[in-house]
């Protein structure tokens, strides 16, 4: 069974991040499993005097899961241009560990228009080491729908393959390393 982490780099209750990670936990093809991480807003600020025996808890439940699974999904808004502050104090945690190094990750997508955070993102993990699935690109359009459409969107049929077709690619490249 391969195990996934999934990570919505979004805190709102409403978020369209977090309804596709939601989606894709769903949705996962046979022989996967995909858990949805969602302690993000509540990690502590990184600080690197915290860590070691100081690690607190909430940072080493996230740095064991990650070092646990076989691979790590994300799914991240773009705030003006960038990565969200908390997507990115969860990826500091990881900076100084080795769950990070050479773990497959893929990024997913709910809007279009995330390009420099796309981009910031794929940098900031490839630079720790993540081992970025850039094969198949899973975009589903959920920017500005409500929330009633945004399940709607991700109960449709198409929508539903493309992302076991996703999953299952990216299962594939885990396998494969």
């Amino acid at each position: 069974m391969t195990e996934i982490i999934a990570i919505s780099g979004s805190l709102r209750a409403a978020s369209t991040n977090s309804a596709l990670v939601a989606a894709l936990a769903a949705n996962a093809p046979a022989g996967c499993r995909v858990q949805v991480y969602d302690g993000l807003g509540r990690l502590p600020i990184f600080n690197p005097d915290d860590e070691g025996e100081r690690t607190p808890p909430e940072a080493a439940e996230l740095i064991e899961m990650i070092t646990r699974a076989d691979g790590v999904i994300v799914s991240c808004p773009e705030y003006a241009h960038g990565v969200p502050g908390g997507m990115k104090n969860a990826l500091d945690w990881l900076v100084s560990r080795d769950a990070a190094v050479g773990k497959p990750a893929m990024l997913v997508h709910a809007s279009p228009r995330s390009l420099y955070a796309r981009a910031a993102l794929a940098e900031i993990m490839r630079t720790m080491s993540f081992a970025m699935y850039e094969e198949t690109a899973l975009e589903i359009a959920l920017l500005g729908k409500k929330p009633a459409e945004v399940e709607a969107i991700l109960r449709e049929d198409t929508k539903r393959q493309a992302m076991r077709e996703a999953v299952r690619g990216f299962v594939g490249f885990i396998g494969g390393r």
